[in-house]
Parts: structure tokens; C-alpha cells; sequence
């Protein structure tokens, strides 16, 4: 996200500016059942009977006009509409193109088709499939829908960064500290503060050369907000992994890293499920700055690996060398 001007000034910091609204850009394809299953438990009832048609069946989908859509789902022409624009369409006609790409991508076995939830009954090699093809799953939406020019540009400014702080709560804080121990692997400095309000303290300090990366599936976390906001005003450059680029936390974001998530259930919600895109997003990070200061970051983690390797290996064999 950019297209925004920082300043700094002695005393409080200045509000930052509502950076402009871009036009939503197509949804490719092979992403628009991971936005389907993304944004759906947030749209109204009547979208989200529009957007559980459209995952369930693309193909009958496609084959309907605008209002043939509207007639099926029980729901009106406007609201397919609004439901192809959340999607990330210009309109519906855009929509049904990338309906009948993906039913095509389905039929030859490229796009698999949305798989059941969990339920308290089913036995646990059933619920191993099911998890395993919702991770799969998981991993295919994020890397479809991932900005790799967002990413570039965030490994850039992780690479050369003074210091990376790390927010996240719960789960995300999880993911957050694997980023952070990753980092320090490789002889850069970062922190993952647990406490919300050292967060804070933390970013007070941050300046022009430094990076925040706020990680939240739902971009609505307070705790999480706010010390990239502070991290925002104080000049730093501001990374955003979340499954949510419409939320508040992508005002105070100059990158933002999309993430996906299994189908939420009863038994599994988007706490555990968002885990997995974000791990990956955070892995293609970690790599992309490994590859930029590989000069350093080899021989760091030769060291890292080297002082830990007493630690893995039996006493007795130790004793032998």
C-alpha cells in the first residue's frame, strides 16, 4: 500500500493521512474461491448467498446472467453486483469470466473444490483428510493471491532495516516470534513484543530505517493497531500480514501481505486456520531476506547452527569425539 507522504516533527506526532482508496483490482481466478471463503462470514445474508453459489457451483454460476444469478440465490440484481465488487470486480460480467476459469480449472483437477467441515462426529481419519486438504488448500489460495511486488518491496525493507519489531496476539503472536527467531538466525536484530503495551513503548522508538510488521487475520485487532499506527507516525516502514486488506489496519500499512484461511468451523476457527497462510507468508519473507543479505546471513546461520549443535546430539556421542 502506498501512495502516501510521511513527515516527521519535533513533539507529538502528526496524524497520519487516510491514504486514497485504490480501485479494486480483479480477482484472479485461481484466488477467487480463497476470497469466497475469506470474505463471505463478513457480508451481509443475502451476499453471502450470492458468494456460497458461486463457490459450490462456478460453473452453474457462469452460465447465469445478472439476473438469472439473483433469481437463483433468492437475492436481488444489485446485490450480485455488490457482491462481484467485494470480490474485487469491476462488475459482473468480470465475475463470470473468472467464474468459468475456475470451473474449467476444477473440471481438469487444478482447483479443488471446496471441502467439507469438520463435524463433531466424524472419526479421526476422516478429520485427517479433511485437515490436510484444507491446509493444501489454505497454501494454494495465499500464494494465488499474494502481491509479490508488496512482498519484494518488504523484504527490501526488512533486509536493510536498522531493527524489525513484530505485533501479534494470540495465534499471530506465534507467528510473530517464528518470524523474529528466523531473523535473529541470520544476524538481524528483531523483537516480538508479548505485551501490548511494551508493543507501544517499542514502536515509540522506531524511526525512518527501521520496520514494523503487524501480523492479524481479522486487521481489526486494537492491540495490534496501535503500535503500528505509533510505528506509522514515527516514520518506520509498516508491513501488514492479514486476511483482511479492507480493515483499519492497512491505513497504517505501506506493504500489505494478504493472507487466506481454511473454511472457519465450530471446531476450528480462524485463529487456527489463518496459522497456516501466515506461516507461509512469513516463510517466503524470512527466504526472500536471506536471499538479499546472503553474505551475512550464511555465515550467522553456520553460527547459530553450530553453537546449538551440542544440544542435539546424544552424551554419549558427545563424549566420543
Amino acid at each position: 500500500m502506498s501512495g502516501h507522504v510521511k513527515e516527521t516533527f519535533a513533539g507529538t506526532p502528526p496524524t497520519p493521512p487516510t491514504p486514497p482508496t485504490p480501485p479494486a483490482a480483479p480477482t484472479p481466478p485461481a484466488a477467487l474461491a480463497a476470497k469466497v471463503r475469506t470474505l463471505a462470514p463478513t457480508m451481509t445474508r443475502s451476499m453471502q448467498r450470492v458468494a456460497e453459489t458461486l463457490a459450490s457451483d462456478p460453473a452453474g454460476a457462469a452460465a447465469l446472467t445478472v439476473t438469472g444469478l439473483a433469481e437463483r440465490t433468492g437475492t436481488s440484481e444489485a446485490t450480485v453486483v455488490r457482491t462481484a465488487r467485494a470480490l474485487g470486480y469491476p462488475g459482473y460480467r468480470d465475475l463470470r469470466l473468472a467464474l468459468a476459469a475456475l470451473a474449467a480449472a476444477q473440471a481438469a483437477g487444478r482447483a479443488p473444490a471446496v471441502t467439507a467441515d469438520i463435524t463433531v462426529d466424524d472419526p479421526l481419519p476422516t478429520v485427517v483428510a479433511k485437515l490436510a486438504q484444507d491446509e493444501a488448500q489454505c497454501l494454494a489460495d495465499t500464494a494465488a493471491a499474494l502481491d509479490t511486488a508488496a512482498l519484494e518491496a518488504a523484504v527490501a525493507a526488512v533486509a536493510a532495516a536498522r531493527r524489525t519489531d513484530v505485533y501479534g496476539v494470540g495465534a499471530s503472536h506465534l507467528v510473530g516470534q517464528d518470524l523474529v527467531q528466523k531473523l535473529l538466525r541470520i544476524g538481524l536484530i528483531a523483537h516480538a513484543p508479548a505485551d501490548p503495551h511494551l508493543a507501544v513503548t517499542n514502536a515509540v522508538q522506531l524511526r525512518a530505517g527501521d520496520v514494523a510488521v503487524a501480523i492479524t487475520h481479522s486487521g481489526r485487532t486494537t492491540d495490534v493497531i496501535e503500535p503500528l499506527r505509533t510505528a506509522f507516525e514515527r516514520g518506520a516502514t509498516t508491513v501488514a500480514i492479514t486476511g483482511r486488506p479492507d480493515r483499519e489496519i492497512t491505513q497504517y500499512a505501506d506493504h500489505v501481505l494478504t493472507t487466506s484461511s481454511a473454511r472457519e468451523s465450530e471446531l476450528r476457527p480462524a485463529a487456527m486456520s489463518s496459522r497456516t497462510s501466515q506461516l507461509l507468508v512469513v516463510d517466503c519473507l524470512f527466504i526472500g531476506v536471506a536471499q538479499r543479505t546472503y553474505e551475512t546471513a550464511a555465515p550467522a546461520l553456520s553460527a547459530s547452527y553450530e553453537a546449538l549443535a551440542h544440544r542435539h546430539d546424544p552424551p554419549d556421542r558427545r563424549d566420543r569425539r
